[in-house]
């Protein structure tokens, strides 16, 4: 049988139907006749290494802790193996766990006794039941296996007694350094509230970031028959629900077995309902106890439930807290789970990387004869996994806070959103699972049968865009006293055959003084006009269907600097000259120069350079304008307070550091053709404290579109050298779909889109109108031409260009059909 898919981000528990199981394991099923037996890595002796620890102190007996006690007792049964644990046996926090296929996968082969007693258990399901505003949408396929938090305990208990680890309830660990001074291995798998971590929190340098909703776990006395996500809009604010079953019915008896007044199992589901923080407090729940709290939400979600009541379990509201360590091993202590990195329950995570961080740090401790090495092996094997899906969790995490403003979207599209909130889940991932479901979602958007979501027209003004993908703006340091020579045309050119809907300029300045680097491209003289339209007529010629929009900045204190590959943000060796910004702030103190306070004069100035860019960008023949104020540069040094240090009209406050770049933007659209659309580019944050917030975005682009932006170019960050930007896949686009949803303005994604999966996921969710790529486009300038035949779309959104038709199919390459090997002589040949 083929096993089901990957649930998508799935279940809010401890565990989850998500994520990547561990790579390079050594601890494998047994050999023939000794199925129980974990195979050893090969040598001539398979005693374990003199340096492999023997003396073990498990801190902490949740899943992760007594997992890892079990492995490395099984590897070895000479081991000393003792688990602390203060709680009693039979406490636990929340109710049902979810694993994914991957991690059972891998406890079948570490533990086969292990997996076949959580297999006896295990409740299965495919559905996820979305309700919005009265609609029940059921998207299935998804694959989800649980139990509850008891049971496998109840499993790791059993097992790690059979072995003979030695497990000590209602005991406090000693403390972290009496531990590690007597054992050869520590496990910290204490949990968020780590006492290891916190003992050595100058050597781990743990960051935990609380967010800013509450939440509670319970439960319910019957099994729902899918995962539910359920919202309640209340007149205190909006309230969520999640919930899934843990445990199955009872099968009813026959009736000349069953006794009369003998209860039956009817199941349990995990429930945990959320809001955020002032909704909490609003409704007054920050005052309830648990039974009270647990009545409360029963009535909220009365129809989910069917009236039944809710139970808690020492259940507490909360605050989720985001755990990372720099480091996760000091000498021979180790942190493992919750106490090493958290991800939002949300995608269900937390049992999850605490199983397969014990079996990778088994595995790890049997492949390396040292300790050190070992954990090194470790930390190195899990972190990217850990930080993939704590990017994951994050994703989710900020979609929930933001719930709220999703409301409006169309019931469909909304489940689509929700159930790709992560990242993890796509679109196509997602038409695997369920093509009905995909389906309806694609038409409600308004694709045509065949047609994939990224091909379908856009509107701005005058210009309909004929596909939804954008060449980003992308400086190339390649003009001549600000003159575009050939290198421009050939580059923009082959883009614009490459097929993609709108194909942008790097950041054009607006006087030689404006420019980044000498190699910047300008629209101050006359000859630059002539120059560009050079570029404009080839588009429009030779790619018809393509539009070519310019984007007009000047650098403020980031001017002035040599070309990137000479030295990014470096100064001119000689040469440089004179640099503006809205404060006498230099980008780099000690390495670039102080730039002078615009005065009134030089405001105007500026503003005029600005106006007579516009009129020679509508001359050269652009289709579209974009403002650029992000990234630093003059426009967005007034928008950042981090740049923006004034006291007159133009500072302090949001509205007046909005005053000039909004003056310059009506200067530009009064001279721009009213025909012809306009954009702004911002940085939605500068990754940075004290910088511009997410709700200063919010803002910021409400203002221009206030003024007749037609769409928002949402980027982020380098307006600061000390910046954190938190990369990752799509990491940006999270601001521009909270801009989108919030104000209904069409908006541009950027950073870090790479796969037309993902273009496509974006746009069927909502989250973005359009999307702009950059490194895709350097990669491979026929890049939406390429996605266009990946995705066998032939229409009219997509053209190749008459020359270049017999390359849009895929190549072939070597011969894949030769015969298989049917017969494998043995003996001596035959004469």
């Amino acid at each position: 049988m083929t096993p089901p898919p990957r649930a998508p981000d799935a279940p809010l528990s401890s565990g989850t139907a998500t994520g990547t199981p561990p790579s390079g394991s050594s601890v494998t099923s047994g050999t023939p006749g000794a199925p129980d037996t974990p195979r050893l890595p090969p040598g001539p002796d398979r005693t374990p290494p003199r340096s492999a620890p023997l003396r073990v102190a498990v801190v902490g007996g949740g899943p992760g802790g007594l997992y890892a006690a079990a492995l490395l007792k099984r590897l070895d049964p000479a081991r000393d193996i003792t688990v602390w644990e203060r709680n009693a046996p039979d406490d636990t926090f929340g109710f049902g766990v979810v694993l994914s296929d991957e991690t059972l996968g891998g406890i079948e082969h570490a533990d086969p006794t292990v997996h076949r007693a959580l297999q006896r258990a295990f409740v299965r399901w495919d559905d996820i039941d979305i309700v919005h505003r009265g609609h029940t949408l059921t998207s299935g396929g998804h694959g989800f296996a649980a139990l509850g938090r008891h049971t496998l305990l109840r499993v790791l208990h059993d097992r790690c007694r059979e072995l003979g680890v030695k497990l000590r309830f209602r005991t406090p660990a000693p403390p972290p350094a009496a531990l590690a001074a007597h054992h050869d291995l520590v496990i910290a798998a204490d949990g968020v509230n780590s006492t290891t971590r916190t003992a050595y929190a100058d050597v781990f340098r743990p960051r935990i970031t609380t967010h800013r909703c509450r939440y509670i776990w319970l439960a319910a006395g019957f099994a729902l028959d899918a995962f539910r996500f359920d919202i309640a809009e209340t007149e205190h604010g909006v309230m969520q629900l999640h919930a899934y079953p843990f445990e199955r019915p009872e099968p009813r008896p026959h009736p000349r077995t069953e006794h009369p007044g003998e209860p039956r199992t009817t199941g349990a589901s995990t429930v945990i309902v959320e809001m955020r923080e002032e909704v909490w407090r609003a409704a007054g729940l920050d005052e309830c106890d648990e039974q009270q709290s647990a009545e409360r939400c029963a009535k909220i979600f009365a129809e989910t439930l069917g009236g039944r009541p809710l139970r808690g379990n020492n259940s507490a509201w909360t605050a989720f807290r985001t755990v990372v360590n720099e480091r996760w091993s000091h000498g021979n202590t180790v942190l493992l789970g919750d106490a090493a990195h958290t991800a939002h329950f949300s995608i269900g995570s937390g049992t999850k990387l605490a199983v397969e961080d014990a079996l990778a740090l088994a595995a790890c401790i049997e492949e390396h004869p040292g300790l050190p090495d070992a954990l090194t092996a470790y930390e190195t094997e899990r972190r990217p996994v850990v930080e993939s899906t704590q990017r994951a969790a994050a994703a989710s995490l900020r979609w929930f806070e933001d719930l709220p403003t999703y409301l409006d979207q169309p019931p469909r599209q909304f489940a689509f959103n929700l159930l790709t909130r992560s990242r993890r889940v796509t679109h196509d991932n997602l038409r695997l699972r369920d093509p009905a479901f995909t389906r309806t979602v694609e038409d409600d958007f308004g694709c045509p049968p065949g047609t994939p979501p990224m091909f379908t027209p856009l509107r701005l003004r005058g210009l309909t865009l004929r596909n939804r993908v954008v060449v980003s703006p992308m400086d190339m340091y390649s003009a001549n006293d600000g003159n575009p020579g050939d290198f421009h045309l050939v580059h923009l050119g082959a883009r614009a055959l490459g097929g993609a809907g709108l194909v942008m300029t790097e950041m054009v300045c607006v006087s030689a003084e404006g420019r980044i680097t000498p190699g910047c491209a300008g629209l101050y003289t006359d000859a630059h006009t002539a120059a560009w339209r050079r570029v404009t007529d080839f588009v429009h010629e030779q790619a018809p269907g393509t539009a070519i929009g310019v984007q007009i900045g000047h650098s403020g204190r980031k001017g002035s600097t040599r070309l990137m590959w000479e030295g990014i943000d470096q100064p001119l060796p000689d040469g440089n000259w004179p640099l503006v910004a809205a404060s006498p702030l230099p980008y780099r103190p000690g390495v670039n120069q102080t730039p002078h306070q615009l005065d009134r004069a030089g405001l105007a100035l500026v503003r005029a350079q600005f106006a007579a860019a516009a009129r020679r960008a509508a001359d050269s023949g652009f289709d579209l304008l974009e403002l650029h104020c992000a990234h630093g540069y003059l426009l967005s040094g007034f928008l950042s307070p981090l740049t923006n240090h004034r006291t007159d009209a133009y500072g302090g406050s949001l509205a007046h550091r909005l005053r000039y770049p909004l003056e310059v933007f009506d200067t530009v659209r009064d001279i721009w053709p009213d025909d012809r659309p306009m954009t702004v580019r911002i940085s939605a944050t500068d990754w940075a404290a004290g910088g511009t917030t997410a709700d200063d975005a919010v803002e910021i682009a409400r203002a221009f579109a206030a003024h007749g932006a037609d769409a928002i170019d949402v980027s982020t960050g380098q307006v600061v050298p000390d910046e954190r930007p938190e990369y990752g896949r799509s990491y940006q686009t999270p601001y521009a779909d909270r801009i989108r949803n919030t104000l209904r303005v069409p908006v541009i994604a950027v950073g870090a889109i790479s796969s037309w999966d993902d273009v496509n996921s974006l746009l069927l969710a909502g989250r973005t109108d359009l999307c702009a790529l950059a490194r895709p486009h350097l990669y491979d300038p026929h890049w939406t031409l390429h996605a266009a035949a990946e995705q066998s779309y032939a229409g009219d959104a997509a053209t190749w260009p008459a020359p270049y038709r017999a390359g849009s199919r895929t190549p072939p390459t070597g011969r894949t059909d030769a015969p298989k090997p049917r017969l494998t002589l043995t003996g001596p040949p035959t004469q």
